[in-house]
C-alpha cells in the first residue's frame, strides 16, 4: 500500500507537467519526418530525468533505455510525435503558431504521456527487473511511415513486448477501449490512370471520354464491397481524389484517381488489387480507354497478442475499475505501430478524450479537434501501471 501511495504522488506531482509539454508540443507543432525541435525537446527532457541511455535512431526520432539493476523482461512503450497539414480552427491560448500545421490527431498528448512516463520510471532504477524502452517514433501520418525505419535502426532488438495507446475523441473521457484480435485495419493506396482520346466538348462522338470512363470506375468500384465481399466482413474502398481538365469545353485526354482500401483480414486484403482491377480493365476495354493501375500496400493491421490483451484488460480493471474497460472492435482507422506489434507481441489501446459537456467532440484530423486533458492523467496512469506491473511489482 505504501509503494502504490508513493507511486500514486510521483504521477501526480508529474501530471501538470505533462499538460504543459502537450500544449508546448500543441503550439509547435512539426510534420512528418520534420520534427527537428520537438525531438530535441523531448531529447532534453530526458537528459534531466537521469538514469537514461538516449539515442536518435534516426535524424528526428528518439529511444530512451532505462536498464535496472536486477534481470527481465524488455519492455517497449511507444509514442508517435508528428503533427498534420491542417489549419488550426480552434481559438485557445496555445493553438498552433504554424500556418497550415496542427497536432490534430492527439500525438502532441502521446509524446507528453511518455514523457510522464519516462520521468516516473526514472526514479525505480535499481527497483526495476530488466528493460524499460521509450520510443519516441516520428512520422506516423505519412506513409511508408517513421515506424518501419526505427525497426530497422534495431529499436526492437532484445524486445519481449511493447506497448501502446492512441487519445481519440469518439471516445468517452474515462473509458477505454481495447480490441480482441485485430485492432485497426489495413490501409492501402491505389492511383488509377484513364488514358482516353480529347477533344472539343461539342463533338464527344469523336473523343474517348476518360472523365465518363473514370465515373464508371468509381461507381463500379463499390460492386466489389456489395458483391465480392462477404456481407460479414467489413471493407471500405474510397475514391477520394478525382483530377481532370482544364477548361469548360475541353474534354481531357486522362483522368486521375486515388484513393485508399481498408482491411481488417490478409486474404481480403491481397484479393483486393485483382477485384479492382478487374473492374478497371472491363470498363476501359469496353470504351477503348487504356489505363494504369497501381497499389500500394500501407500499413499492416495491428493485431493485439491475446495473452498480453488479458494482462492490459486486467490492469485497467485494477488501476481504474471494471467501468473504465470497454472491450470493443477493430477501428477502421490504420496506424503504423503494426511495424512494431509485427515484430513482437504487443497491444494497442484507445484512450478516451471526448466530452460532450467541454464542447470537445471534434474527430481526429478535424481543424478543431481538441482533447479533455483528463485523458492524459488516464493515459499517464495506465502506461505507468503496465510498466509497473511488467518490470518492478
Amino acid at each position: 500500500m505504501e509503494q502504490k501511495e508513493s507511486i500514486d504522488q510521483i504521477i501526480e506531482d508529474v501530471k501538470s507537467e505533462v499538460v504543459t509539454w502537450r500544449r508546448y508540443f500543441h503550439e509547435n507543432p512539426e510534420l512528418s519526418f520534420e520534427e527537428t525541435e520537438t525531438s530535441k525537446f523531448i531529447y532534453d527532457k530526458l537528459v534531466s530525468f537521469g538514469n537514461m541511455i538516449i539515442s536518435h535512431p534516426t535524424k528526428t526520432s528518439i529511444m530512451a533505455r532505462l536498464i535496472g539493476d536486477n534481470p527481465g523482461k524488455v519492455i517497449a512503450i511507444r509514442a508517435d510525435m508528428d503533427a498534420l497539414p491542417i489549419q488550426e480552427e480552434n481559438d485557445f491560448e496555445y493553438k498552433s503558431k504554424k500556418s497550415g500545421v496542427m497536432h490534430a490527431c492527439g500525438h502532441d498528448g502521446h509524446a507528453s504521456v511518455l514523457l510522464g512516463v519516462a520521468k516516473v520510471m526514472s526514479n525505480f532504477k535499481k527497483e526495476l527487473k530488466g528493460e524499460l524502452r521509450f520510443i519516441f517514433q516520428h512520422a506516423e501520418e505519412l506513409p511508408p511511415g517513421g515506424a518501419h525505419e526505427m525497426v530497422e535502426a534495431g529499436v526492437m532488438n532484445g524486445v519481449d513486448e511493447v506497448y501502446a495507446m492512441h487519445i481519440m475523441t469518439h471516445v468517452p473521457v474515462g473509458k477505454i477501449d481495447v480490441a480482441e484480435g485485430v485492432a485497426s485495419s489495413g490501409n492501402d493506396a491505389f492511383k488509377i490512370k484513364v488514358i482516353g482520346k480529347g477533344g472539343h466538348s461539342s463533338m464527344p462522338e469523336d473523343t474517348i471520354d476518360p472523365i465518363l470512363i473514370s465515373s464508371e470506375i468509381v461507381s463500379n468500384l463499390q460492386h466489389i464491397i456489395s458483391r465480392k465481399i462477404s456481407t460479414n466482413e467489413k471493407v471500405v474502398l474510397s475514391v477520394t481524389q478525382f483530377h481532370a481538365g482544364y477548361a469548360y469545353n475541353i474534354i481531357p485526354n486522362e483522368v486521375e484517381l486515388e484513393g485508399s482500401v481498408r482491411t481488417f483480414k490478409d486474404e481480403i486484403r491481397e484479393k483486393m488489387p485483382a477485384f479492382m482491377e478487374q473492374i478497371i480493365k472491363g470498363i476501359c476495354d469496353a470504351h477503348g480507354a487504356k489505363y494504369k493501375f497501381e497499389y500500394n500496400n500501407g500499413y499492416d493491421m495491428i493485431k493485439n497478442n491475446d495473452e498480453i490483451r488479458k494482462f492490459v484488460e486486467e490492469t485497467i480493471a485494477e488501476t481504474f475499475g471494471k467501468d473504465t474497460l470497454r472491450k470493443t472492435g477493430p477501428m477502421m482507422g490504420s496506424e503504423d505501430f503494426s511495424a512494431f506489434s509485427n515484430e513482437v507481441p504487443g497491444c494497442f489501446v484507445l484512450i478516451g478524450a471526448k466530452n460532450d459537456e467541454k464542447g470537445i467532440i471534434y474527430p481526429n484530423h478535424n481543424p478543431r479537434f481538441t482533447i479533455d486533458e483528463e485523458s492524459l492523467n488516464i493515459a499517464l496512469k495506465y502506461l505507468i501501471n503496465i510498466a509497473m506491473r511488467k518490470v518492478i511489482l
